[in-house]
């Protein structure tokens, strides 16, 4: 039977096995009198707690231990005792501070000088540092404390609160408290322990050993535990609200699971020049293995050189020389509009010509910006395209305002800027009803001419484009005013669990 028992458990029910009154008094001091593991004879007393064969009560013991700089001090005295025997050794004249340091070590000279001018044992004499008291008319109390401590076990008592509270603002000591048990004998005792059966197997019920079986007391009225689920994050919910009123809008959703592409499809096919600052590694994260992509599509990369260095459909391009080298590179992409100018490419020259086409997408995009409340190095972006014949910044404005209307934003203007792949261009705003003022909510613009010529798109045709972060809205509806408590490894997981379900007012119904 004792098979069925731990050492720890067969010892302590042998020990209460000499009579009704059996105890152990301390199961810390008992522990090392058997030669056994204090924290496996704890796991035993619960274990044998739970079925009634001993009952515990708690015991608490506190002590103070003393530091390795403790015990030095008791061996060889207080850091400003020796300090002060240095200083009386120099006499008169005193001593520098480095042949201080020197004598008695750096460290002791720092923290025993500090205390000597505190207790007024020394002073400073132009640049020497000499004794004020002589060793003889003072007396070591820190030692003596820490002696009286050491003598006493430790014990709480042996010295005041006010010198407790002076060594340990010095860690010289630290407050230990050891938890142990006082055991005796329960209802259910026996010599042996006899496990009970947890479950009802097959086996019992064709042997009927489940007649003569002892089980364990089932709680029927019990819940189960609560099965946690996956919760979904703010920015996945409103990523799925936009998703759902982009494809409402009749957008296609672009393929964007690719994160790393060459600088040919995030820069060159946008015709931003090989010069331009975004392209430094100071704003853009290079890959270093692989470095560079394997291969491009000949035809449409001399057609795009060609345009950045002599011109086409009306530009003079950039003239400067463009190199290979440079847009093979491979980086994480700034944006997805590197997916777009893929997508338009395709579009161009699909089987059976151009058609018209809307697309979307909604994903991560990396910068090498500096972290603040407001920027990470890793966001989100949600862009929209529509390629059509004799499209206008009319239809730009009129797309974007039924986007926006769709999330509730219904106060927009538009603003002039400059991009280099969109010619007009212009920045969104928004009025934001809490903070009671305009707030730039996107970016938009028509692709210039000489993007689009030299993916063979017919010269009538016109791309209007927007694109927005989809943190900013998420922070916005959510009430979030630092990006990290919303994205990285800073979040609150209950706000998480805690988000409700993203829904945006659709103010073009009303």
């Amino acid at each position: 039977p004792k098979a069925n028992m731990s050492a720890e458990e067969a010892a302590i029910l042998t020990h209460l096995s000499s009579g009704p009154d059996a105890v152990i008094e301390d199961t810390l001091t008992w522990s090392g009198q058997s030669k056994l593991d204090h924290k496996a004879v704890v796991g035993a007393v619960k274990s044998l707690q739970t079925d009634a064969y001993v009952t515990a009560s708690d015991l608490t013991k506190s002590y103070f231990d003393l530091s390795a700089e403790a015990k030095d001090i008791l061996a060889n005295g207080s850091q400003e005792i020796i300090v002060l025997g240095a200083l009386c050794e120099a006499g008169e004249a005193g001593i520098s501070m480095p042949d201080l340091q020197a004598k008695v070590g750096k460290n002791v000279c720092k923290i025993g000088m500090g205390n000597c001018m505190k207790n007024k044992w020394a002073k400073k004499d132009g640049g020497n540092l000499v004794a004020t008291k002589a060793l003889a008319d003072v007396s070591d109390e820190v030692q003596a404390h820490l002696k009286a401590l050491a003598d006493a076990g430790g014990s709480e008592s042996a010295v005041d609160a006010k010198t407790v509270q002076a060594l340990k603002r010095r860690k010289l000591i630290n407050l230990v408290t050891l938890k142990s048990y006082r055991v005796g004998r329960g209802e259910s005792y026996a010599p042996v322990r006899k496990k009970k059966a947890a479950d009802l197997t097959k086996e019992m019920l064709d042997s009927g050993a489940w007649k003569t079986t002892e089980f364990k007391q089932y709680n029927f009225q019990t819940l189960g535990e609560k099965v946690g689920g996956g919760y979904l994050h703010p920015l996945l919910k409103v990523r799925a609200e936009f998703r759902n009123i982009l494809l409402e809008m009749g957008f296609h959703e672009m393929p964007t699971n690719k994160w790393v592409e060459s600088s040919f499809w995030n820069f060159d096919s946008l015709f931003q020049p090989q010069s331009h600052p975004a392209r430094d590694a100071h704003d853009t994260f290079f890959i270093k293995e692989p470095s560079q992509t394997v291969s491009l599509p000949e035809d449409y990369y001399d057609r795009v050189k060609t345009m950045h260095e002599v011109g086409g459909s009306g530009s003079i391009g950039y003239r400067y020389d463009f190199k290979r080298e440079e847009t093979l590179k491979n980086l994480l992409r700034t944006h997805t509009t590197a997916v777009s100018s893929q997508m338009l490419y395709k579009l161009a020259n699909q089987e059976g010509g151009f058609k018209p086409a809307r697309y979307f997408s909604i994903d991560r995009v990396f910068r090498n910006e500096t972290m603040d409340a407001t920027h990470l190095c890793e966001f989100h972006q949600v862009e929209g395209l529509v390629a059509d014949y004799n499209l206008s910044l009319g239809d730009l404005i009129g797309t974007i305002e039924t986007f926006f209307k769709k999330i509730g934003i219904e106060k927009l203007r538009f603003k002039p800027a400059f991009n280099p792949y969109t010619e007009p261009s212009m920045e969104i705003f928004g009025y934001h009803p809490d903070l009671k003022q305009w707030t730039e909510i996107g970016n938009s613009g028509m692709f210039r001419p000489e993007m689009l010529a030299p993916m063979g798109l017919p010269e009538n045709v016109r791309v209007i484009a927007w694109g927005l972060s989809l943190e900013r809205p998420t922070m916005i509806k959510y009430r979030i005013k630092n990006i990290r408590d919303l994205f990285g490894h800073k979040v609150d997981m209950s706000r998480t669990r805690m988000a409700p379900v993203c829904r945006f007012d659709d103010l073009n119904t009303e």
